[in-house]
């Protein structure tokens, strides 16, 4: 590499030997990058944003107004001042890709760390940005260290992509995965049940316990808080380190009102497009720094510090851990950089504002339906124990058909949970409302 290349690739950077990235753009800053007009995309514009008003948050989005958005969480539409953002700085890279990603990336790269450690409220150098949350979950699962003889313990209600990731590892690593089912009927699933049958199936052999906050499966959501404390009693009463509490954490992420610290998880992981309405091809994992020493990392970084001490034949330092772990190479950067406007969107309407919104709506529905004969609402009505999904069967329904049937009769948009037991589901949010439950309530009597 020539000495000019080489300035230009550590200025552009900052890849000093042990440079630290520090600080973050402010929402000027971020503005100065962004040189396109705000009312691009129609509408009202970000700025015009009622943060008490929720009919002005679902103004902010260019989501159909004719249908009832009940999967919105499967891939979310980003607000108006997400879209912005990205196309601002999909603008800046078109017309001077060099000079933008040379002048921008380490200030707005800081400005999403900045943003994330804002909202879950904890130290920036915590976090590393993926792009989804299985690919948060590849990272951790595939590095967790593990001694001979210890393996993983996680339950029967888990998604494909934990249940995937620890296969992979069982095979190359032939450590042991167990198990266990945490309740037997999800209506009737208690705190008590929970706790008791996950505290049982931990063994002197166990290291780590990988779980989902709540499961996509049945809209249950776990009481976390209570199983760390369990986990931490279960350890001493062994005699045994206190295995790590891994969190899949989408379909809480965005919704409830919590960080990690609350949770008392050592890993949490999130993809963004989700409940936090953000980017899409967007995500992070949180781990305490303590937790962060127990993972190998298996993608190479280009974290300021990293790649500079690489040319410099130097061994890296002052690298927080959150920035070492996350994957290097090109990204979208305009989506990875509007993740800060996503955040900020939240933080302007108020985390337990979107909790109770979410949570008001969702009891709303799982009562509407319950009282509908022959159909069974699966999830808890315990708001303790659900949060924004909410999973139902249907006698006689013909399952898969029926988000097609509900979208050309009733303009309701539901999905299918992907699981060898499928369930309707639908997920009230941010940009649904009151009388928009009640209509697809009715929608779902005439259907049934």
């Amino acid at each position: 590499m020539s000495e000019v290349s080489r300035r230009a690739f550590l200025g552009r950077a900052g890849l000093a030997a042990g440079g630290v990235a520090v600080g973050g753009a402010s929402l000027g800053v971020l503005a100065a990058c962004t040189d396109t007009d705000s009312t691009q995309n129609g509408g009202p514009s970000a700025d015009t944003l009622d943060p008490q008003d929720w009919g002005s948050v679902r103004d902010q989005f260019a989501l159909r107004r004719d249908l009832l958005q009940f999967a919105a969480f499967v891939l979310a539409c980003p607000p108006r001042q997400v879209t912005d953002a990205i196309a601002g700085h999909r603008a800046g890279l078109d017309k001077d890709t060099n000079d933008y990603l040379n002048t921008r990336e380490p200030a707005l790269d800081s400005a999403v760390i900045t943003a994330a450690a804002n909202y879950l409220q904890t130290n920036p150098e915590t976090i590393a940005l993926t792009d989804s949350t299985t690919m948060g979950l590849g990272l951790v699962y595939n590095g967790i260290r593990l001694s001979t003889g210890q393996e993983v313990l996680t339950s029967e209600h888990d998604f494909y992509a934990t249940h995937e990731a620890l296969r992979m590892r069982a095979d190359r690593d032939g450590v042991g995965v167990r198990r266990v089912k945490l309740y037997d009927y999800a209506p009737t699933a208690s705190l008590d049940q929970i706790v008791t049958r996950l505290s049982e199936a931990i063994t002197p052999a166990t290291r780590a316990v990988a779980l989902t906050w709540v499961h996509s499966g049945t809209g249950v959501k776990l009481p976390v808080a209570e199983l760390a404390s369990e986990i931490r009693s279960r350890a001493m009463a062994l005699g045994i380190d206190r295995p790590l509490l891994c969190l899949d954490g989408v379909h809480g992420f965005g919704i409830e009102d919590t960080s990690p610290d609350d949770l008392g998880c050592d890993f949490l992981i999130s993809g963004a497009h989700k409940w936090l309405f953000g980017p899409r091809g967007t995500g992070l994992v949180w781990a305490s720094a303590q937790s962060w020493a127990e993972l190998d990392l298996s993608i190479p970084s280009f974290a300021p510090g990293i790649v500079g001490a690489y040319i410099q034949n130097l061994e890296p330092v002052g690298v927080a851990a959150g920035a070492a772990a996350t994957p290097g190479g090109y990204k979208a950067f305009e989506q990875r950089w509007a993740l800060a406007d996503a955040f900020r969107f939240h933080q302007a309407l108020g985390r337990g504002r979107v909790a109770e919104r979410t949570r008001v709506q969702a009891t709303q529905l799982k009562e509407g339906l319950a009282e509908l004969p022959g159909v069974r609402v699966v999830t808890p009505m315990d708001p303790e124990l659900s949060s924004g999904i909410v999973c139902l069967a249907i006698d006689g329904a013909a399952i898969f058909e029926l988000p097609a049937v509900l979208r050309e009769r009733h303009g309701l948009i539901a999905s299918v949970t992907p699981y060898s037991l499928p369930h309707l589901r639908l997920g009230p949010s941010i940009i649904t409302s009151p009388d928009d439950v009640e209509a697809a309530i009715r929608a779902i009597d005439e259907e049934r």
